[in-house]
């Protein structure tokens, strides 16, 4: 027993205490601020807009406005949340600091005019932007910076939503399905809580929720196991309601993208069809962040907790003007849309279910966010701050029923897959859901073919019945390739020459798989190295866990070789200073067999 209490670890867990609140606090204050600024500009927005319904008609202008911002100035901070979450993950060039005033801009001129959008993705992009900028402003070492991410995370969330709790846990669940980066557990609540006091110092109110719904049973577990019933029943219907959310919100943007290659004009498509479908349905309920409204019968997500607040399909209009207005171009955030379209649901669902509507329309809010998040724990604590505690029980049930039924789907795909949602999956571990999508689809098949056993050798006959085995021998066709190889860092950066590009360049990496995909080459790709020897200097062991802006970085062009040396001859400024090696490859590809879809590139040293 004398060995459990050491005086010097106490010191030392005080020290880091004190250290991680010198650390934290700043960013958080700035973080909050932000918020606070960012809430207090979309109330006067959205106050013109609706003294002004005129502007609606100026919403393809505003989206060309949007459009025209981010292709001038956007480049890596298009990433969004994304970015943010893959620079936590793993190497990068960092979080840009123009991201903060960028999304601010973006997302007033959409709620301005009539987009319907959210605020949190606002509020986490300006707090991981400030904590990125103020990390790189004190030189703060790799293995802080990811920790300092996540807190501004925390602190965005937190303080923008009055849920300093939430903003902690969310934090830590977000990244990663399955698990939880306890690691950051003090800073993140540090973070999070000072966000919420600084953007309340500032005089911010935010929106108060009440259920007046009172459980009188004092059964079983004093709880109502039929309502419980029901409440399992509902939360699937969120999660599925979730999943097809987030479905639309990746489909639409390829839409976009395949017809209209320039990007400032898609937001212009896009407002025309919010005008068009305001028109349509003669409503204009779905614009806008959709809280509150001065007018009466209008379908807010206050007026959800009523029982004649919304409509049968109020959750299905909400979802489709929020993602085509994201989808096309426009900024703001997909949580506060989706507290709508929770809340709409349940007070439907309550009408079909004979339960009580503002405990239905609660489960919604947070059992739908919880599905398209992927973080039942942050939606359940959350629904405690907003709700009050006494319906716990249920608030979890719908979560995580909400969870589960969701499936690998989610509206950030920079999100891991730590532990599949069904333990049967075999899905390779630590994946992004944009990779899980890809392996989901047709390409499934081919990736499963590059398995060693769809090959079998002499050692092992194959196996008539497999659905993999050659019935025949494929013919194999190779085509005469080159690799070029590219050794930097991802704290080099291009020299640049417009003065929007001089205030945040670019890491060289980025410019240079950018340069790539402009030119036409066939692959690009970049690979880190954890265990290296650079110029007969020291041997370095780097964790891949950490951000580490000195990681040696291998960026791969493959393409024929008149078309690399065309490449190398146009883009001076991005290779010049640069280790370059060459050496030919050849294309290998499957003929007059089922695998027609397979490549290998084989290496010829």
């Amino acid at each position: 027993m004398k060995h459990l209490f050491h005086p010097l670890a106490q010191v030392a867990n005080l020290r880091q205490l004190l250290r991680w609140s010198v650390l934290i606090i700043p960013p958080a204050i700035l973080a909050g601020s932000a918020s606070a600024l960012f809430l207090w500009s979309l109330a006067h927005v959205t106050r013109l807009r609706w003294e002004h319904p005129w502007l609606l008609f100026l919403l393809p202008i505003g989206g060309l406005l949007v459009g025209l911002l981010y292709h001038w100035f956007g480049r890596a901070a298009e990433g969004g949340t994304n970015l943010i979450m893959d620079a936590i993950h793993g190497p990068g060039g960092g979080v840009p600091a123009r991201m903060a005033p960028l999304v601010l801009i973006g997302t007033l001129i959409t709620h301005l005019f009539g987009g319907s959008a959210g605020r949190e993705g606002t509020a986490l992009q300006m707090g991981g932007a400030l904590a990125s900028w103020f990390g790189r402003l004190f030189h703060i070492k790799s293995a802080s910076m990811r920790v300092l991410l996540l807190a501004g995370v925390a602190a965005g969330f937190g303080s923008v939503f009055g849920t300093p709790l939430t903003g902690a846990i969310f934090a830590m669940e977000v990244l990663t399905i399955g698990r939880i980066q306890y690691d950051a557990l003090i800073p993140v609540l540090i973070a999070s809580v000072v966000g919420d006091l600084t953007c309340s110092a500032w005089g911010i109110k935010h929106a108060v929720y009440h259920i007046q719904f009172t459980d009188l049973n004092t059964g079983l577990l004093h709880l109502d196991l039929w309502l419980l019933g029901k409440v399992v029943v509902v939360g699937a219907i969120f999660g599925l309601a979730s999943l097809l959310f987030s479905e639309i919100a990746h489909r639409l943007p390829r839409l976009f993208k395949r017809f209209i290659p320039y990007a400032p004009l898609r937001p212009v498509l896009g407002g025309s069809i919010v005008i068009a479908g305001v028109y349509a349905l003669g409503t204009r309920d779905y614009l806008g962040i959709g809280v509150t409204h001065p007018e009466p019968g209008v379908v807010t997500i206050l007026s959800a907790f009523q029982a004649d607040g919304a409509h049968p399909w109020s959750w299905l209009g909400k979802l489709l003007f929020t993602c085509v207005t994201l989808g096309s171009g426009f900024k703001g955030g997909e949580v506060t849309p989706l507290f709508f379209i929770g809340a709409t649901l349940g007070n439907t669902l309550a009408w079909i279910f004979h339960a009580p509507v503002d405990l239905f329309a609660g489960l919604g809010f947070i059992a739908v966010f919880a599905g398209a998040t992927n973080t039942p724990l942050a939606c359940t604590v959350m629904g405690i701050e907003l709700f009050g505690a006494p319906h716990t029980v249920y608030f979890a049930t719908a979560c995580f029923i909400a969870y589960y039924f969701s499936g690998h789907s989610g509206i950030y795909l920079s999100q891991r897959l730590g532990v599949p949602k069904r333990h049967a999956e075999d899905v390779p571990a630590d994946i992004s859901l944009r990779e899980a999508r890809e392996l989901s689809g047709p390409l499934a098949e081919a990736e499963l073919t590059r398995r060693p056993r769809s090959f079998p050798t002499s050692a092992s006959a194959p196996n008539p019945s497999s659905a993999t085995s050659l019935t025949t021998k494929p013919k194999i066709a190779g085509t005469e390739m080159g690799q070029l190889r590219i050794y930097l860092t991802p704290a080099e950066k291009v020299k640049a020459d417009g003065f929007g590009s001089k205030l945040n360049p670019q890491p060289a990496y980025q410019e240079i798989i950018q340069a790539a995909k402009n030119d036409g080459l066939f692959n690009a790709i970049v690979c880190s190295g954890y265990h290296e020897l650079v110029d007969q200097g020291e041997v370095q062991t780097r964790n891949p866990e950490m951000p580490d802006a000195r990681r040696p970085l291998c960026l791969e062009l493959v393409d024929h070789k008149d078309k690399l040396e065309e490449f190398c001859r146009k883009h001076p400024n991005l290779l010049q200073g640069k280790a370059l090696i060459y050496q030919h490859v050849e294309q290998w590809s499957f003929q007059d067999h089922k695998l027609t879809a397979v490549d290998v590139v084989k290496d010829e040293y």
